[in-house]
């Protein structure tokens, strides 16, 4: 049976979006559909979208093309100007159904984009799950209240929103139902979780209320969290419950502490150490990975060292490096600039660190017995997001358990035990 088909750019957030478009798509009857949801978070991020549209329309002549997401979102015009595009959704309109049956009438407006910060709150979506994927995500918030001085992407989302606890249990039991046995809470910011609620539960009781409310889920794990809004719930989750798992991925954006305060983050060197620090006693076996940006407006040569020190610092495995790239419309455009070329330079000797610190944490986990979630016909991903090469055929989505045996710097090898 035909269906749309999504092209999906940028966060995990946007992986969960696209499973509930390409259902209210399909509802509409809009099956010969291309849906392309957009990342912003970068002007490259942007370029690539649009390049892929116009290579998609090479490909799919009579194919009708809705382009979503964060770019289309922050500059509607750009993707609206483009021949090749049929119709330019908001990130605002995007989940709701009644927008894609609008689409399948005659008369469908080619662009609808409405005001993201006049959202106020994020309702639920149910979806049964994620095709062949192993591992579900369930959106818990959208949105970000903070400003950084780099990101353009709470003017793509819009304000801070929670769905309530109840409905992200109901979403995490279907899925698990379903036969997912790895579900992953994500969002823009999800440590802001629950301050519009009533009583203003925080992250760590989510997490809680998830774990207890479905104890079939075996595997539970967080996207990207803000270290400096981690709530002592959230900590006791970390050290007592095993179901919750033991890698998470911070929002560190750099290390050294006047480039902090020009991106105007929230923490400064010292919080994301002791941070790391009073997980790792809570958790002794917990894996670290990290976003940095590398040649942010001003920074000296003796700043980026602080960066690329504080991945030891932090003991940092999983990098995740993005040489600055300036968004129109944020004061770091308006900041001295790096030359790219430097910035480049940058990223690629923080993403060397970065495969060094991989291989240490491989090299550690040789001889081990791991269970993993099988993502692929011979590969499973460990609980610390390792990947793992089986070498066997093992149903995709189910756990198995597999003694590693060794690695080739990028994944590890194992064997499946019976």
């Amino acid at each position: 049976m035909s269906e749309p088909t999504i092209m999906n750019f940028g966060c995990r957030l946007n992986a969960f979006e696209s499973e509930v478009m390409r259902g209210h798509a399909h509802a509409a009857g809009l099956d010969d559909c291309v849906i392309v949801n957009t990342c912003a978070v970068t002007g490259e991020a942007v370029r690539q979208a649009a390049q892929a549209i116009r290579r998609l329309r090479r490909d799919r002549p009579t194919a009708r093309i809705i382009v979503t997401g964060c770019a289309a979102q922050t500059e509607p015009g750009r993707f609206a100007d483009m021949a090749e595009v049929d119709h330019v959704v908001g990130n605002a309109d995007k989940l709701k159904a009644e927008t894609f049956s609008g689409l399948a009438l005659p008369d469908s407006a080619r662009v609808l984009v409405n005001d993201i910060m006049s959202v106020q709150e994020t309702a639920p979506q149910l979806i049964d799950g994620f095709g062949t994927r192993s591992r579900a995500f369930v959106q818990v918030q959208n949105g970000c209240d903070h400003r950084c001085t780099f990101c353009i992407i709470p003017y793509g989302r819009g304000p801070s929103r929670s769905v309530p606890a109840g409905e992200v249990v109901e979403q995490v039991r279907r899925l698990t139902a379903a036969g997912y046995a790895e579900v992953v809470l994500t969002g823009v910011d999800i440590t802001s979780y629950g301050a519009d609620l009533p009583g203003s539960p925080a992250l760590g009781r989510l997490v809680q209320q998830v774990l207890k409310h479905v104890p079939e889920l075996r595997r539970l794990r967080l996207s990207s969290i803000d270290q400096v809004e981690a709530d002592p719930e959230l900590m006791r989750a970390i050290a007592d419950e095993p179901r919750l798992m033991p890698h998470l991925h911070i929002s560190l954006q750099a290390g050294d502490d006047m480039i902090l305060k020009r991106m105007k983050r929230r923490h400064l060197r010292a919080d994301a150490i002791r941070f790391c620090e009073d997980a790792r006693r809570l958790r002794p076996d917990i894996v670290f990975g990290a976003d940095l940006i590398a040649g942010f407006p001003t920074e000296t040569e003796a700043m980026f060292e602080q960066s690329l020190d504080i991945v030891e610092a932090c003991g940092l495995t999983w990098l995740h490096v993005f040489p600055f790239s300036p968004r129109t419309g944020t004061p770091a455009a308006r900041m001295p600039q790096v030359p790219r070329a430097i910035a480049k330079e940058r990223a690629a000797r923080l993403r060397a660190k970065g495969e060094a610190m991989v291989a240490r944490h491989l090299d550690r986990e040789c001889g081990r017995t791991v269970e993993v979630v099988v993502e692929s016909d011979g590969i499973g991903r460990t609980p610390h997001f390792a990947e793992v090469e089986i070498g066997a055929t093992t149903t995709v989505g189910k756990l198995a358990l597999a003694r590693v045996t060794g690695h080739d710097g990028r994944r590890l090898q194992g064997e499946v035990r019976p």
